[in-house]
């Protein structure tokens, strides 16, 4: 029960049972479980507004949008029928069209005869303000080291080092950074991600983010937006996990942290040396690992060296533009610089590290990390040679690394799921190249495109393990193609990506906890904190639907409670808002930092 609510409510949904309507003639007809569908966050004014109804009879009502405060009717219409491929055990679909209204304020959808309602929900700038920070408060309850959220410290003896030039076990301070997700490991393949994401939407809408936090994350202003507070937080720790130019780390801790709900600082995993001590730290060889039974596969270092080239770079041009600090700025700089030609001299991927179970990070890319770096560099240096090298690392990366063109892949195969490469060197290169990374971003726009007009809620991508991160990238995909074109046709499509993920979805929900406050969003959430303490904390982004072909052949995934959203399921994808379900309701660290450009695209300027 939403701990918003009135604790003696039951979980509000936004479905609703008409049991008897009268059709035309006066005729009785038997409908039930009739379903509205809406963005319950809301819409910009120029937004395409569309509200799904789905039911399993025939739905021959008209529908009213109200505003709140008096009722007013503003626009009543007939639901248009849709003609795509059914959903489940429905057979009826109607697609309700209000994009001409325009004026801000405060509105419900309402059937004009039986009362069939939604929730309230926004039209105008107020829809998505200031929900960026909503976000990045999520992204303080991951740190690690010192946590914010629970003001604590945690983690303080990572790690002891495996397979790098030192002798293993050896100690280094490899303290910091951000826990994955509701376990409690730490990796560069997401940190790096993160850290560069949080970066570039700092860049391209430095007016969106407020400065409310300190550095370590507390509350009071420091003079300093609090994404690059956040973004620091992992650049410090990428610092720490590339201590020499030839040394690069990539994991803290493996699956012997899978032991149960902990608090952070009373972590009972073991690696050696006792529990809630010293975790294992995995340097990058770009050779295969592992400690226990699986190991990993690797051909080389460049996506990590690479992506974390990219965040450097960034970083050294936002701390000497914006933040007048030299001194960072430098570090950063240098920083890049190394691991940029470490990622040249070991070019290849190097996966995620597992000990007992056969899940990991399965990355196979690299060249569009390198690209990225590359880039970044170029913006950064104005040395040719980087110019010349990011394209070239565009021309090997091209499509080939894109999931956005293919039906299904690996559990994070091909990561980062945008190809920010393409969009950080698009404005150093002539018109015939600018045109070659459009047509990139185009032929992954345009295919899931065609996957999403195959079915009723226009959603695009395929279901595999973290479809929420696919989604939100899908989404950032579109703005950049945007920005690097001024075409405008897929507005539709890109509101209907981000509809989906606040609630115009079969089972009526957000996807991001706490959003909207007076919602339907995930509350038995996959982490620690709120099994062992209660504590819920907004903005994190849930891993999202899966198929039922991977979904029910992981291992160690129960219920805890009935499944809520039975009746809504269909045979071939699953979601559970259910703390036992890790596949598809944990809210995941570099999944939020993901989403973080497509709320500050949406937002508006941070009062």
């Amino acid at each position: 029960m939403k701990k918003q609510f009135l604790q003696t409510l039951p979980k509000i949904r936004f479905w609703f049972f008409v049991v008897l309507l009268t059709g035309w003639g006066g005729t009785a007809i038997g409908q039930s479980k009739v379903h509205l569908r809406i963005n319950q966050l809301g819409y910009l004014a120029s937004d395409s507004k569309e509200a799904l109804v789905f039911s399993e009879a025939p739905f021959r009502e008209r529908l009213q949008l109200r505003l709140t405060e008096n009722s007013e009717v503003v626009l009543e219409g007939k639901p248009v029928r849709l003609k795509t491929a059914t959903w489940g055990s429905f057979d009826y679909y109607y697609n309700f069209d209000f994009s001409s209204v325009m004026q801000a304020g405060e509105y419900y959808l309402q059937s004009k005869n039986s009362g069939i309602r939604s929730q309230s929900f926004h039209i105008g700038p107020q829809a998505y303000a200031g929900h960026q920070e909503t976000l990045l408060e999520f992204m303080r309850q991951q740190r690690c080291g010192y946590n914010p959220t629970l003001d604590m410290v945690c983690h303080e003896k990572d790690g002891r080092s495996f397979y790098g030039p030192m002798p293993d076990s050896t100690y280094l301070d490899l303290s910091g950074g951000w826990h994955d997700a509701g376990d409690q490991l730490k990796y560069l393949i997401t940190g790096s991600y993160a850290t560069a994401h949080l970066l570039l939407a700092f860049e391209l809408y430095p007016d969106r983010f407020a400065d409310h936090h300190n550095a370590l994350g507390q509350p009071g202003s420091n003079g300093i937006p609090d994404v690059l507070d956040e973004a620091k937080w992992g650049l410090d720790w990428i610092h720490k996990m590339h201590p020499s130019p030839d040394v690069l780390f990539h994991q803290i801790a493996d699956d012997r942290d899978h032991r149960g709900f902990k608090i952070p600082n009373q972590d009972n995993s073991d690696y050696g040396w006792g529990a809630n001590s010293y975790r294992a730290a995995y340097a990058a060889t770009g050779k295969p690992q592992g400690l226990g039974k699986y190991k990993s596969e690797a051909t080389g270092l460049a996506n990590l060296a690479g992506r974390s080239a990219a965040a450097m770079a960034l970083a050294a041009r936002i701390w000497k533009e914006h933040l007048q600090d030299s001194v960072y700025s430098a570090k950063c700089r240098g920083a890049a610089l190394s691991l940029y030609a470490l990622g040249r001299k070991q070019e290849g991927y190097q996966q995620g590290n597992s000990y007992g179970a056969p899940y990991r990070y399965n990355e196979e890319t690299w060249a569009d990390d390198m690209e990225w770096g590359a880039a970044e560099l170029y913006a950064l240096t104005n040395e040719p040679a980087f110019l010349k090298q990011a394209k070239e690392y565009a021309l090997v990366s091209s499509n080939q690394d894109a999931w956005a063109v293919r039906d299904t892949a690996a559990h994070y195969q091909l990561y980062p799921f945008v190809n920010m490469g393409h969009y950080a060197l698009h404005r150093h290169v002539d018109q015939d190249f600018k045109k070659e990374l459009e047509n990139y971003y185009l032929e992954g726009i345009s295919y899931t495109l065609k996957r999403a007009q195959q079915n009723p809620f226009h959603i695009g991508v395929p279901f595999i393990w973290c479809s929420n991160n696919l989604l939100t990238s899908l989404v950032a995909q579109v703005i950049l193609y945007e920005k690097m074109t001024g075409d405008r046709q897929f507005q539709p499509f890109l509101t209907a990506q981000r509809d989906w993920l606040f609630g115009r979805n079969p089972w009526g929900t957000s996807m991001f906890t706490g959003l909207p406050a007076d919602g339907e969003f995930p509350e038995d959430v996959h982490t620690s904190i709120y099994v062992m303490l209660g504590l819920s904390v907004p903005g994190g982004l849930v891993d999202g639907p899966i198929y039922r072909s991977i979904h029910d052949n992981l291992l160690g995934l129960t219920l805890n409670d009935p499944d809520e959203f039975s009746h809504l399921q269909n045979q071939h994808v699953v979601y559970q808002d259910d703390v036992g379900d890790y596949s598809t309701n944990e809210p995941t660290m570099d999944g939020t930092a993901g989403a973080i450009l497509m709320m500050a695209h949406f937002g508006k300027p941070a009062e």
